[in-house]
């Protein structure tokens, strides 16, 4: 296959929907040498901050000198994105050369009466082969959904687990409670591994320090009440904190919202604990460059000048929250629109109520997806927190109608669905 034949593969495996469980992606991992075995990861579990936290982590390695992957998901704007190795996406051509491969395995499996693969976990098997023949030397892996029993916990040892902030989403899936949905995160905790915790309510950390004590594992959770936050605007932040023993000044950061100070630290505690407990020499210097060249996108990201244009993919309670916090920080006062469309397996009403009451005009489009709740629905929900609402089925066309109908001193802000803000970003970076 080429790399066009081998995404139209992959895609095709949507069909078999989400599947949570480990003997479909053991038996393919089997097949292919057990890759996974071979590498020394960081596994990262959470509702919100587990992609920027995976890539602050990686950040820093990388200019601590080590070869690190990054796994992530969805992807934004191209498929490699998902599967990238000291900040390079994989090539097409090892997309094309793996997939082949894995197809092949996987038509082995079937016949073997194993069921098919879903789509996530013929990518996590890719990442897995691929950061294998990279000889990788840590792998920065976010789990795609829960973790218990998520493809990626496939995994029988990691350096360490970490656990972002937990909030309600995919209840359908994981369940209503957030103590349900933290007991499915607090799967990827190891027997006599450590943990590392981001600090939330207490009925999520209780949840994840009885799994600690069934599992003998360490237990450590990161506070955030002694940040001093310097400057904070839409361009950068700068902080001092004191992470695990260690005190640290003026750290500067990129990505924006009181959250990112958050999971930066987080990040910096995971390195604190690997240099501590696993030997790595990073010095100050080489901690501070790596944050502050961190990047990732769609997380109150501004793409645009005049007017400003900012995409976030603030799909949930927790986010919508970081979202309306960064918006009353830094655009008090100004007049804000909203470009949104989201997925109807969300928790829509919840975030409508939180981002809606910050926005003077609204224009709601559908996402490319199926599980798209329809742009006209979402403007009648709408309708009942603001007047000046439009409906625009097409991304393309929303994108331009809001582009024409802003003054040069507006706010335009985007959010609702990864699925949607990728398209938005390469719409916006065109024109």
């Amino acid at each position: 296959m080429n790399y066009e034949e081998s995404l139209k593969y992959i895609e095709e495996t949507h069909k078999f929907g989400v599947r949570l469980g480990l003997d479909n992606i053991g038996k393919l991992l089997e097949l292919l040498g057990n890759p996974q075995e071979k590498l020394n990861i960081i596994h990262v579990a959470g509702t919100n901050g587990k992609g920027s936290t995976c890539s602050f982590i990686s950040s820093v390695l990388k200019e601590a000198g080590y070869k690190v992957g990054l796994y992530t998901s969805p992807f934004l704007e191209t498929f490699t994105e998902r599967i990238r190795v000291n900040g390079e996406n994989v090539p097409e051509e090892d997309v094309a050369r793996i997939v082949t491969l894995i197809k092949e395995k996987i038509e082995q499996m079937v016949s073997e009466g194993y069921s098919y693969p879903t789509e996530f976990e013929i990518v996590t098997a890719m990442a897995f082969y691929y950061y294998s023949e990279q000889k990788t030397d840590y792998v920065a892996l976010e789990v795609g959904m829960g973790g218990r029993y998520d493809a990626t916990n496939i995994i029988n040892k990691s350096e360490v687990s970490v656990i972002t902030s937990i909030s309600l989403d995919h209840i359908g899936i994981l369940g209503d409670t957030v103590e349900k949905i933290a007991y499915e995160k607090g799967g990827i905790i190891k027997e006599n591994g450590t943990v590392i915790v981001y600090d939330q309510s207490d009925a999520v950390k209780n949840v994840i320090k009885n799994i600690c004590k069934d599992k003998n594992a360490k237990y450590i959770e990161v506070k955030f009440d002694n940040i001093e936050i310097k400057q904070s605007d839409i361009y950068s932040q700068t902080y001092d904190c004191k992470v695990i023993k260690k005190e640290y000044k003026d750290l500067e950061i990129k990505l924006i919202g009181d959250h990112q100070i958050n999971n930066s630290m987080l990040a910096l505690s995971v390195i604190e604990y690997l240099k501590e407990n696993k030997n790595l020499n990073i010095s100050e210097e080489t901690i501070k460059k790596g944050l502050i060249n961190t990047r990732w996108p769609g997380r109150i990201e501004k793409i645009k000048e005049n007017p400003v244009f900012i995409i976030d993919g603030a799909h949930n309670e927790d986010g919508a929250r970081s979202l309306a916090k960064a918006i009353k920080k830094n655009f008090e006062g100004k007049k804000l629109t909203l470009l949104i469309g989201m997925l109807e397996d969300k928790d829509i009403e919840g975030v409508l109520e939180i981002l809606i009451p910050n926005f003077n005009k609204v224009i709601t489009t559908t996402p490319d997806n199926t599980r798209a709740i329809s742009c006209e629905v979402l403007k009648e929900k709408i309708s009942k927190y603001v007047d000046n609402v439009v409906a625009k089925p097409q991304i393309e066309e929303a994108v331009k109608y809001t582009l024409e109908n802003a003054c040069e001193e507006d706010i335009i802000i985007s959010a609702g669905s990864l699925y949607m803000i990728g398209t938005v970003r390469t719409l916006v970076n065109a024109k």
